[in-house]
């Protein structure tokens, strides 16, 4: 009982956390599953019970956390996030233990979790620990890269221009270690986790845009130069600091971080005169140094100061970046309409709104079903209110830019494989 003791003296905040479970088969929402919350250090001590609602969500509740001090401090040595460890049971699925989950003062961590369907031939729980955060651990520092890659080679640069993946496949691991497993993880996801992974969530929005935007530029530099595919690999990108990015899975993330990249999903970063996406590469600031780099640190010591997320990034990119917007986007069934639909809107956009969201009505109960009438009256506002509600959206009952990807998002996950059987 020491640790248990320890941990409520070090944890004078409180982190909020909610847990959305879904099936790995047909991205269905999974309720009544049963989920144990215990510390990290003391499994055998259960804190919380909860049980999904039909949406396979829990209840928001508050956890212990250290002081929010702690993750606003460079100088600060001590952990700044608490650790717990889920467990996740099902009927018809097998279970799932998530060991190490970080919750931070503040901030509502959110924990996503695709179980798979029972098989008798592999009755084994699923076993996640997610290890230190980058800010916090040692991780080797990347290794510099010129930061525009050659176009002149032959094969080396196969798209002609910036496409907004649907997936990417993420090796878990660095390039040469044929053990590490490959993960296939749509890029919202990943780009969320990679964040979550790589700054606290508790800073200021411009510094998280401004790492997001760094992120997703280095992100998609690899997919548009198709670097490890060109050298022979199978996969887009590493999970190795080295290499690449910080990516854990089944990491939790975070709200603060979440609405930011459902926001700016579609933009990378460039140079004039330069098609593909700068590889933005950056350092902690702290343990390391990175002269001409973005520092992490130093990133939020410039969001404290005001700075908006393009003055961050030029002020260690210098004044000719800019922030660029990919015309395309894959596996959507059709792109933003460019402006809100709400209230008094009506025509085939709305049509094919409405009919997507009666869709997700059928996998998801709490939703109401909508009539593809092609006027938006106040029963589609009211579906779009709460569609906003169950995904982390603020539940204003206007279709915007991110609301509308993620309806399709969530729409194409639950409809896909219905096409496919």
């Amino acid at each position: 009982m020491g640790y248990i003791k320890a941990m409520q003296n070090e944890a004078s905040e409180k982190g909020q956390l909610q847990i959305n479970v879904t099936s790995s088969v047909n991205s269905r929402p999974i309720g009544e599953a049963e989920i144990s919350i215990s510390y990290t250090g003391v499994p055998e001590s259960t804190l919380e019970r909860l049980t999904t609602d039909s949406s396979g969500q829990t209840e928001v509740i508050d956890l212990d956390a250290p002081p929010e001090e702690w993750s606003l401090n460079p100088e600060n040595e001590q952990q700044p996030y608490s650790e717990y460890t889920f467990d996740i049971s099902a009927p018809g699925f097998e279970p799932v233990s998530i060991a190490g989950a970080e919750i931070l003062a503040n901030v509502k961590a959110i924990q996503n979790v695709r179980m798979r369907p029972s098989d008798a031939s592999r009755e084994e729980e699923e076993v996640f620990v997610i290890p230190a955060h980058t800010l916090y651990g040692e991780y080797p520092p990347k290794i510099a890269e010129d930061e525009i890659k050659p176009v002149n080679e032959s094969g080396e640069i196969v798209l002609g221009r910036v496409v907004i993946p649907e997936y990417i496949v993420v090796h878990d691991g660095s390039p040469r270690d044929s053990t590490a497993k490959n993960y296939y993880v749509k890029y919202k996801d990943y780009i969320k986790n990679v964040a979550s992974s790589e700054i606290y969530a508790t800073w200021p929005a411009n510094t998280i845009r401004a790492n997001v935007l760094a992120i997703m530029s280095f992100t998609l530099n690899r997919v548009y130069t198709e670097w490890y595919r060109n050298r022979g690999y199978d996969f887009t990108i590493t999970s190795s600091t080295a290499f690449d990015h910080k990516w854990i899975p089944e990491r939790n993330v975070y709200d603060t971080i979440s609405v930011i990249v459902d926001e700016l999903f579609s933009n990378y970063l460039s140079r004039p005169n330069v098609r593909q996406p700068i590889l933005t590469q950056y350092c902690d600031g702290q343990r390391v140094t990175c002269p001409n780099w973005m520092t992490q640190w130093g990133s939020k010591a410039l969001g404290d100061e005001g700075l908006t997320p393009i003055e961050i990034l030029r002020y260690y990119y210098g004044d000719d970046m800019y922030i660029n917007t990919a015309q395309e986007i894959s596996g959507i069934p059709a792109s933003w309409p460019g402006y809100n639909l709400e209230e008094g809107s009506r025509g085939d956009k709305v049509r094919q709104l409405q009919e997507q969201l009666d869709v997700i009505a059928g996998a998801y109960p709490a939703l109401p079903t909508v009539r593809a009438d092609g006027v938006y009256g106040p029963s589609t506002a009211e579906a779009v209110r709460k569609f906003q509600s169950v995904f982390g959206l603020p539940a204003t009952g206007i279709v915007d830019y991110p609301t509308w990807y993620k309806i399709s998002e969530i729409y194409v996950g639950v409809s896909r494989i219905a096409e496919l059987t």
